[in-house]
């Protein structure tokens, strides 16, 4: 099947035509995260033909993504999510050429990442890692499209497009200690609409079509299906200007991560301490010899009660609120503290085996 076949249904609008057809093939958009946002997003952009898409995501999929993760399937579990979105991109468009980076979004590759594309979408559910994101579109100069979820609501914006107002312009405090999806919960038609909202910005940027959400942001209600839309200003925050600068905050704030596997030996060491940041109700309890509970919105009032000598061991329910609470530790200069990667939900099994839950 030729492409004019393929696309002519979108071809035949006037406002995209075989010129818009053309900017789609030669267009070039990264996705960070292959998770629920993520999963509306890439089919509708390859299905459009934008022509080369590369994915950023170093998980493997869980039983527990499928329910909004939904170009996974079940035999797919314990794959990498990259890898199995590359496949399905192949197969819905195979004229899509599709670049899977199985790593972690990080201050040592994000800059070099960015420079290959013209446009990022945020697809992830990290408020550090959007931060990171919005600075590297700065320095590279890229537009940011942003997408989040709470529950039943979700937000989209376009950050830095043509010079316009930024995420930091939005979220001025990067030290909000907002709940990701795993840990506040969340249904899959959620992030399907705000994901499909995030592919139209992107769509629109590429054609030069329609109204792009820069200094606006959508909010999405969808038990009551009513949305608002807000305008925002440029502001006149301090950005990062230089890649010195980038390197300098980034290289220095990323956290460490361990499995609960390798420091076990470690539970009735009185040099170390067990710091759990989930709230009080959440459950299964911990009880750890040398642990102390601070849930991470109290944590910057209390960090007098943590010893800077000490190495810390941070714990949440599924380790994104671990990373948040070790990077607010980091700029308070503690410097021996390492996140428990995948939080009680992966320490269960093995703690069941050491202590009485």
């Amino acid at each position: 099947m030729s492409a004019s076949n393929r696309y002519n249904r979108q071809m035949i609008l006037p406002e995209i035509g075989e010129d818009g057809q053309y900017k789609l093939s030669k267009a070039k958009v990264l996705v960070i995260g292959a998770g629920g946002l993520g999963a509306a997003i890439l089919p509708y952009l390859a299905a459009a033909g934008v022509g080369e898409i590369g994915i950023v995501d170093d998980d493997d999929i869980e039983i527990s993504n499928l329910h909004r993760q939904v170009i996974y399937k079940s035999s797919a579990v314990g794959k990498s999510k990259v890898e199995e979105a590359k496949l399905m991109i192949s197969e819905l468009n195979p004229l899509v050429k599709v670049n899977a980076f199985a790593e972690k979004l990080s201050g040592k590759n994000a800059i070099s990442l960015f420079e290959r594309y013209d446009i990022i979408v945020d697809a992830t559910d990290n408020i550090s890692i959007k931060y990171l994101i919005n600075d590297a579109c700065l320095l590279t100069n890229k537009p940011m499209v942003y997408g989040s979820i709470f529950r039943f609501q979700g937000q989209v914006s376009v950050f830095n497009y043509q010079n316009g107002p930024t995420y930091r312009c939005l979220y001025p405090d990067e030290n909000n200690n907002a709940l990701n999806c795993e840990d506040a919960g969340v249904i899959g038609i959620s992030v399907g609409i705000i994901g499909m909202f995030q592919a139209n910005e992107v769509l629109k940027m590429i054609l030069g079509i329609g109204e792009v959400l820069s200094g606006k942001i959508l909010v999405y209600n969808i038990l009551n299906n009513e949305q608002q839309k807000y305008d925002f200003d440029k502001s006149d925050f301090k950005s990062i200007s230089s890649r010195e600068s980038f390197e300098e905050k980034y290289y220095k704030s990323e956290v460490e991560e361990v499995n609960f596997e390798s420091i076990l030996d470690e539970i009735n060491n009185d040099e170390v301490l067990f710091l759990d940041v989930r709230n009080e109700e959440e459950l299964p309890k911990i009880n750890l010899k040398n642990q102390i509970q601070i849930p991470l919105p109290h944590l910057e009032n209390e960090i007098e009660k943590l010893d800077k000598n000490q190495t810390i061991y941070i714990f949440c329910q599924s380790g994104i609120r671990s990373k948040v609470a070790a990077e607010l530790l980091q700029k308070h200069q503690f410097r021996n503290i390492k996140s428990i990667a995948g939080g009680v939900l992966g320490m269960k099994e093995l703690l069941a085996t050491e202590i009485n839950l």
